[in-house]
C-alpha cells in the first residue's frame, strides 16, 4: 500500500506550491502592472541629463571602450521635455521631443483593477528614480552630427489621434544639422500595439555621411516586494532577449556581473512584467550588435546595425518596430519572430500551449472563457476516457470486494504481514490493480499544471468574466462558492470508490476533500471551475460503472 502514498503526496506538494503562488499573486498583482493612472496624461517629470555612456559604439569604431570599462557621470535634473501625444483606439502615449523616446504609454483597455476601470496599466516612465522608455536613434561615423536619442526633435502638432475609420496614423518627428535631416515617421494601426518606426536620412550635404540605426530599451530595475509565500520563478519582470534562436531571461545581478555582448539577426530586447512587456525590434534582415549593461541598477538593452553610407543628395531609409503592450500572442507572433516566447508556461509548455489554443478556438464560437474551460474539460475527459474507462472497472472491482477486505483484516488484525499477504493474493485471483486508482491523478495532472499556467500567464483571460458573481477567471473566487462545490464534488465522488484498506491512507482520502476545498480557495477561478468540471464527469463516469459492475452476473466484469 505505500506505492499509493506516493501520488497522492505528489498531488499534495503541487497543490501546496501552487496555493502559495495563487495566494502571493492577489498581494504583488498591483506592483506588477505599475501604477495606474487616469484622464490626460501629464507631462513627465524632470529627466535625468542624459550620459553619453548609453549611446551604443559604432560597430566600426575601432579601440572604443566597452560599456563594462564606462563609468556614468552623475546624472542631474533637466527641465522636463516636452512632448507629442498619441492617442490611438487602444493606446495613448507621450513620445518626447528629446530623441523621439516613448517615454509614457497608457493601455486603455486593460484597467489595473476591475472595480475601478478608470485607473490603467501604465507601462514606460520619465520619472526620475523609475525610468522606462524607449529610444531609436542614428550613430553618425567621424563625429559627424548624429540623430541620437540626445538630439532634439521637432513636430508640427502636439496632438495627434487614430480616428475612427482610418487605417494609420503616422506621428513625423524631425531633426536636421550641418546640411543632414532625419524624419522620425512613427505608424500606429487600430487595435494594435506594435508602433512602426521609419527613419528616414536625407544627405543635403557635400560629403558621403554614414550612419548606423540603433534601438534601446533603458529600464530602473525596482524589485517586487516580495513575502515568505512567493515563488522566485513567478511572475517575472526583468530584462529578456532573443538571439533568433533562443529566448533569455536575464537577472539583473547576473546581467551586471556579465554584460550582454552577441551578434545576431532576427533578435530583439525587451523588458517583461507578468502580462505586459515592451520590446524594441531592430530590422531582422541584418545582423545587429546587441548590448546589455547594468549601472545604479539601470539596465540598458541596445542593438546597432551596420554603418550605411549615403552619398551627398541620396537619401537611405532605417526600419525598427517598438512593442508596447499585452502580451496578445497573435499580435506577438506577428511582430517579430519569438516575440510570443515572453509568454513564459515554464517546463509544461508542451500541455500549455496546445491548452491555449484550444481554449482560444473555444471562446471564439462560445464567446465566454469560462464557458471555454467546461467544453475544454469535457474534451479532455473524451481524450482520456479509454484510460481513465479501464482504471474506474478496476476500483468497481475492488468496491465490489470490500466485504471480502474487511474478513481479512478481521482475520489477521494481529498479524500486518499476514494481512497484506492475503489482500495481495486476493488482488491477484480477482485481476485487480489497487494503483488503478491512483491513474486518474497521473494522467490530470499535467492538465492541471497547464491550466494552472494558462490561466496565470495568458492576458487574454486576465479580468475575463464568466457567470454571476465570477468576474474574473484568472483571479479566485471572491466568495469561495467554486472550491466549496468542487470539496462536496469531491467527497461524493469518494464515496463511489473503495475505501483504502491501509488506516493511514484512508485518513488521507478521508481529509483529501477538506484540504483540496482549503487550497483551491486561492487558486484562479478558472482553475477551480476546471477541477470542478472534471470532478463532476468523473463521479458521473464512475457511477455509472459501479453500477453496471454491480448488475453484472458474479464472475463476469462490467464492460
Amino acid at each position: 500500500m505505500e506505492k499509493l502514498r506516493f501520488p497522492l503526496w505528489i498531488m499534495f506538494g503541487a497543490m501546496l506550491l501552487f496555493s502559495w503562488q495563487a495566494w502571493n499573486q492577489d498581494r504583488v498583482r498591483s506592483d506588477a502592472e505599475s501604477a495606474p493612472v487616469s484622464g490626460d496624461l501629464p507631462a513627465p517629470a524632470s529627466r535625468a541629463a542624459p550620459s553619453e555612456t548609453d549611446l551604443p559604439e559604432l560597430p566600426s569604431v575601432s579601440g572604443a571602450q566597452s560599456g563594462e570599462d564606462q563609468v556614468e557621470m552623475p546624472s542631474r535634473l533637466a527641465p522636463p521635455a516636452p512632448v507629442v501625444r498619441v492617442v490611438t483606439d487602444v493606446l495613448e502615449l507621450s513620445i518626447s521631443k528629446v530623441g523621439g523616446d516613448l517615454v509614457e504609454a497608457v493601455l486603455l483597455d486593460y484597467p489595473v483593477d476591475k472595480k475601478d476601470e478608470s485607473a490603467k496599466v501604465r507601462l514606460l516612465s520619465a520619472t526620475p528614480g523609475a525610468e522606462y522608455t524607449l529610444s531609436t536613434g542614428l550613430r553618425a561615423v567621424d563625429d559627424a552630427p548624429e540623430a541620437n536619442h540626445h538630439e532634439s526633435f521637432t513636430s508640427e502638432l502636439s496632438e495627434y489621434r487614430l480616428r475612427e475609420g482610418d487605417e494609420d496614423l503616422v506621428v513625423p518627428l524631425s531633426w536636421s544639422r550641418g546640411g543632414v535631416s532625419v524624419t522620425k515617421l512613427y505608424t500606429f494601426r487600430p487595435g494594435s500595439y506594435t508602433v512602426e518606426v521609419e527613419q528616414v536620412l536625407r544627405n543635403e550635404s557635400s560629403e558621403e555621411y554614414g550612419a548606423a540605426p540603433y534601438v534601446l530599451l533603458r529600464r530602473v530595475h525596482l524589485p517586487e516586494k516580495r513575502s515568505m509565500f512567493n515563488v522566485d520563478t513567478y511572475s517575472f519582470t526583468g530584462p529578456v532577449y532573443y538571439d533568433g534562436d533562443s529566448y533569455d531571461r536575464m537577472d539583473v545581478d547576473d546581467l551586471e556581473d556579465e554584460p550582454l555582448s552577441e551578434t545576431a539577426i532576427a533578435g530583439w530586447v525587451g523588458s517583461i512584467q507578468h502580462h505586459f512587456v515592451a520590446a524594441a525590434v531592430p530590422d531582422g534582415e541584418q545582423a545587429y550588435r546587441y548590448d546589455g549593461r547594468v549601472s545604479q541598477r539601470t539596465y540598458r538593452l541596445s542593438a546597432i546595425g551596420p554603418v550605411r553610407a549615403v552619398p551627398p543628395g541620396g537619401e537611405e531609409r532605417f526600419l525598427s518596430q517598438l512593442f508596447v503592450g499585452p502580451k496578445l500572442q497573435s499580435q506577438l507572433k506577428e511582430t517579430a519572430p519569438g516575440l510570443e516566447l515572453t509568454v513564459d508556461y515554464g517546463i509544461f509548455t508542451v500541455f500549455a500551449q496546445p491548452l491555449f489554443w484550444l481554449l482560444k478556438t473555444l471562446f471564439a464560437g462560445v464567446g465566454n472563457w469560462g464557458w471555454a474551460i467546461i467544453l475544454a474539460t469535457l474534451i479532455i475527459k473524451a481524450v482520456l476516457f479509454p484510460l481513465t474507462e479501464a482504471s474506474g472497472r478496476s476500483m468497481a472491482r475492488m468496491r465490489k470486494l470490500q466485504p471480502r477486505m474487511k474478513s481479512i483484516q478481521e482475520r489477521f488484525k494481529d498479524d500486518p504481514q499476514g494481512r497484506n499477504r492475503a489482500t495481495m493474493e486476493l488482488y491477484k485471483s480477482e485481476k485487480v490493480n489497487p494503483a488503478a486508482g491512483c491513474l486518474p491523478i497521473f494522467i490530470q495532472l499535467p492538465f492541471f499544471i497547464a491550466f494552472y499556467w494558462v490561466l496565470v500567464e495568458s492576458v487574454e483571460i486576465r479580468q475575463a468574466p464568466f457567470l454571476l458573481w465570477i468576474n474574473d477567471l484568472s483571479s479566485r473566487d471572491p466568495i469561495f462558492v467554486l472550491p466549496a462545490l468542487m470539496g462536496a464534488a469531491m467527497f461524493w465522488q469518494q464515496k463511489l470508490n473503495p475505501k483504502p484498506p491501509d488506516p493511514m491512507q484512508a485518513k488521507i482520502m478521508m481529509a483529501m476533500p477538506v484540504m483540496f476545498t482549503v487550497f483551491f480557495m486561492f487558486f484562479p477561478s478558472g482553475l477551480v471551475l476546471y477541477w470542478l468540471t472534471n470532478s463532476i464527469f468523473s463521479t458521473l463516469q464512475q457511477w455509472r460503472i459501479n453500477r453496471r459492475t454491480d448488475q453484472a452476473p458474479k464472475g463476469r466484469a462490467a464492460r
